[in-house]
C-alpha cells in the first residue's frame, strides 16, 4: 500500500490508499479513519470514506495545507488493518418479488439462472458496507458476485420507493428514502435505514456488514413493508 495525497479543494485533501476496490481494503480503510481523526481532533471538519480513498475536510483557519499533509503522513505512518469484524452486523428482511424487483427477471435473463436462484445467490453473501453516500443513509456495499453484476440501468427511474433493493455492477443497496435512481431493483425491505431521530442518522456504517433475508409477502406487511409495485424498466 503506497497512499498518495491528492488536493480536492483549498480546504480539502484525497487520501487515495488504494487503486482497485477489494473487500480486504475496509480493514486498512477503518484504521486510516481512526488515525486520521485522532491526528487532525478539532482541526477536522469532516471526513468522507469511500472504497478506495478518505476525503479528509479540515478547517483552513487552524491549519495550513502543508499542516494538514503533515498529518496525514503521521497517521498513515505506521499503520495496520482494524481486526475484522469490528463494525456491527446486520440482518435485513427482503421481500424479494418482481413487483417490487422488477429487475430480478433481467438479472436471471443474463446470468443464465433462474430467479429463486438469483435471489439465493444475492442473500447467501455477507457484505460489507464501504462508504455512504448519494442520499443519506445510503450505504454502498459489496461486493456481489460477477455472475449478478449488472450495469445501472440506461435511463434512471424519477421515482425508486423506501426501502429498494438494488444492485449496480458488483455493489448492492437499499434505497433509505423515495427518490431517483438507476439500480436494478430487485426486492424490498421494510426497515427503516434513515432516522433522524437516531444517532448519526443511518442504520448503517462504513465498517459494518449486512446480509440479506429473504421473506415472504406476508412478513413483509407484517414489519411495516409497502408493497405499491414498480415497473421495469427497458
Amino acid at each position: 500500500m503506497k497512499p498518495r495525497i491528492e488536493v480536492v479543494a483549498i480546504d480539502s485533501l484525497m487520501v487515495r490508499l488504494f487503486e482497485v476496490i477489494a473487500e480486504d481494503n475496509m480493514p486498512w480503510m477503518l484504521a486510516a479513519t481512526r488515525r486520521l481523526r485522532d491526528g487532525f481532533g478539532a482541526a477536522l471538519v469532516d471526513l468522507v470514506p469511500s472504497y478506495t480513498t478518505l476525503m479528509v475536510h479540515y478547517d483552513l483557519t487552524v491549519l495550513g495545507p502543508g499542516e494538514a499533509r503533515q498529518l496525514i503522513a503521521e497517521a498513515l505512518d505506521g499503520l495496520q488493518p482494524e481486526a475484522q469484524g469490528s463494525g456491527q452486523c446486520h440482518v435485513l428482511p427482503v421481500w424479494y418479488d418482481l413487483s417490487v424487483g422488477p429487475e430480478l427477471a433481467l438479472l436471471a435473463r443474463r446470468s443464465g439462472l433462474a430467479v429463486s436462484e438469483v435471489i439465493r445467490r444475492h442473500s447467501q453473501h455477507q457484505y460489507q458496507v464501504f462508504a455512504l453516500g448519494f442520499a443519506p443513509g445510503f450505504a454502498f456495499m459489496g461486493l456481489v458476485e460477477s455472475t449478478l453484476a449488472t450495469p445501472r440501468l440506461n435511463t434512471p427511474r424519477k421515482r425508486v420507493a423506501a426501502g429498494s433493493v438494488g444492485i449496480a455492477e458488483r455493489q448492492t443497496a437499499a434505497y433509505p428514502l423515495e427518490s431517483p435512481g438507476g439500480w436494478n431493483l430487485i426486492g424490498r425491505t421494510p426497515a427503516k435505514l434513515f432516522d433522524r431521530e437516531r444517532d448519526g442518522y443511518s442504520l448503517m456504517q462504513p465498517g459494518d456488514s449486512v446480509r440479506f433475508e429473504a421473506i415472504d409477502h406476508a412478513e413483509f406487511i407484517h414489519l411495516g413493508g409497502d408493497d405499491s409495485p414498480l415497473e421495469a424498466q427497458v
